[in-house]
């Protein structure tokens, strides 16, 4: 039977995604209306990247800057790679700092006030896979609580017996007794310094246990008024300018 030729129906929820050329051609033409309205602009690297943090970060700078987190290529290309194509005298110089998880900020707000917000401001946060663990955490033998040992047993509860099939899943020799999960000897989950696989990452979040950090540290600015670049921490920096193009 031939196919109906009839119209079909196109929801509306159904939203085509915006082509990535004109994203990028966005992206390239507000910076570059930034950077001709505000005083400063800052190039900042973001450690254990969360977008809802980011959303705060932006929030807090909305009425007085721009915050950009896009394409680092196409970030550089706005601000300008070499002195012939800068959009403003020294900008050029920041490009060397767009690569890898950075972003930039333009605001008219003091450098000095700058540095401090991001100097205070710290998420704690669930470690993804890939993560180095910045402790040591180790269930206690015996019957398994919520909080793995965190608490003091008379403030916590034991791990629900449903939950353990899934923590033997993840690698816990765990067993049932009468019920209750248990472990038949202490069972280190994550080890301080070393990388965190998946399983790992879910055990942690399963028992409270946040280990990422999200953070902001700010590598350079440029000002208007100087038309200079300052670097705020060298030896970040130094690094970053080192790494291959993100």
């Amino acid at each position: 039977m031939p196919k109906s030729k009839r119209a079909r129906v196109v929801h509306t929820s159904v939203v085509q995604k915006k082509p990535s050329k004109e994203k990028s051609a966005s992206l390239y033409s507000a910076i570059r209306a930034a950077a001709d309205n505000f005083a400063h602009i800052f190039v900042f690297s973001v450690a254990n990247m969360r977008n809802t943090y980011l959303k705060d970060v932006r929030q807090h700078f909305a009425l007085d800057g721009r915050l950009f987190f896009g394409k680092t290529k196409v970030m550089a290309k706005a601000l300008g790679s070499s002195a012939e194509d800068e959009h403003a005298p020294g900008l050029a110089k920041l490009s060397g700092y767009l690569k890898g998880s950075v972003g930039i900020l333009c605001t008219n707000r003091a450098p000095k006030e700058v540095l401090e917000f991001f100097e205070g401001y710290v998420e704690v946060d669930y470690a993804r896979a890939g993560v180095t663990a910045s402790r040591t955490f180790t269930i206690p033998a015996g019957v398994v609580y919520s909080r793995g040992g965190e608490l003091p047993v008379e403030d916590d509860v034991p791990l629900p017996h449903s939950l353990e099939v899934m923590v033997r899943k993840w690698g816990m020799p765990t067993r049932l007794e009468k019920g209750r999960v248990m472990l038949d000897q202490e069972y280190t989950v994550a080890e301080e310094g070393r990388e965190l696989n998946s399983h790992q990452t879910a055990l942690l979040k399963l028992f409270g246990v946040a280990m990422a950090e999200f953070k902001v540290q700010v590598l350079a600015y440029w000002s208007a008024a100087t038309q200079d670049v300052t670097v705020v921490n060298e030896e970040a920096a130094a690094e970053w300018q080192g790494m291959e193009e993100g």
